[in-house]
């Protein structure tokens, strides 16, 4: 692990042109070892270790280490709230509180993200005979023409015919494909896959949150701030509120509120910028290498 972190954030470092040593740094952890068991907090100590251990020894001054998901909730201007985060291969609904993931509430895990919509879309397109050369071909046209309908019943009955020219390829016209593909995060069985649809995993969470009873309200939790490129689908954050509301009990629906990503696919980016912006920055969020060793509880054998 230690030769490719190096390896990885050397590349990073030579082709920005900069200096480890010349300022300190805000990085996003991928979300991963969501459990609350001692084996996952220890699998998380031990990756945010092995990071910070290869960033010092290349002589970076400060690190501040935030997982996605949180940077995701700062570039939204929040602090609390479940972020719901479409992945490449999995989708993330994580409850925070104060900036702090609530592994103990739990985080729910759907087994399905960007790369099974495209590829269901191309099972769409190759059942209609459009033919297309490349899966650059299929996610283009996923960006820039598909979204997810209000009502999936309702749209099947209109004409939503939509052609794009793809550079270097082009003309495809897509028509009931645009919002079927968005659909399978509401009911995946029609792409085949045994998994909860994504307002039935946020509502499980939102269950959860108001079990533990953190807070002595549900304000915290009702905010829900979409993350990922695929979350940039128009309709997603209206279908999801929509489907949250019909869903829940009215006392537990109200006041919920789904943000699309103010970002798009670079949240977490935008999420690091706003700490690195703040007055406080990197007094109180980043930790530097001597006491990085100190409070260092794990002997890393590489």
């Amino acid at each position: 692990m230690y030769s490719r972190l190096r390896y990885f954030f050397a590349t990073i470092y030579s082709r920005m042109q900069v200096k480890p040593s010349t300022q300190p740094i805000v990085l996003s952890i991928p979300l991963c070892h969501y459990d609350d068991t001692e084996s996952a907090k220890a699998s998380r100590r031990q990756l945010k270790d092995a990071i910070h251990t290869v960033l010092f020894d290349m002589n970076v001054p400060a690190v501040c280490a935030v997982d996605q998901a949180t940077l995701a909730l700062y570039a939204a201007r929040r602090t609390s709230g479940i972020v719901v985060n479409i992945g490449f291969q999995v989708t993330s609904v994580v409850p925070i509180l104060h900036g702090k993931v609530m592994h103990h509430v739990g985080v729910e895990v759907v087994g399905m993200g960007a790369l099974k919509l495209t590829g269901f879309l191309r099972e769409l397109m190759q059942q209609n005979n459009i033919n297309f050369e490349s899966l650059y071909t299929v996610r283009t046209l996923k960006e820039n023409l598909c979204y997810v309908a209000a009502d999936y019943k309702t749209e099947l009955s209109k004409d939503t015919q939509a052609s794009l020219k793809v550079p270097t390829v082009g003309w495809f016209t897509l028509s009931k494909e645009r919002f079927q593909t968005g659909e399978i995060l509401f009911q995946p069985r029609i792409a085949g896959v045994r998994a909860m649809g994504l307002h039935q995993a946020v509502a499980l969470c939102m269950d959860h949150c108001h079990a533990a009873d953190l807070t002595g309200d549900d304000t915290w939790f009702k905010t829900v701030v979409l993350s990922g490129g695929t979350a940039c689908l128009p309709g997603l954050a209206e279908r999801l509120e929509k489907e949250l509301h019909e869903l829940l009990h009215p006392s537990q629906a109200n006041g919920i509120k789904v943000i699309p990503p103010t970002h798009g696919a670079n949240s977490a980016w935008f999420g690091a910028k706003f700490i690195s912006n703040l007055s406080t920055f990197p007094a109180s969020w980043c930790i530097k290498k001597k006491q990085f060793r100190g409070k260092s509880r794990i002997n890393l054998m590489w």
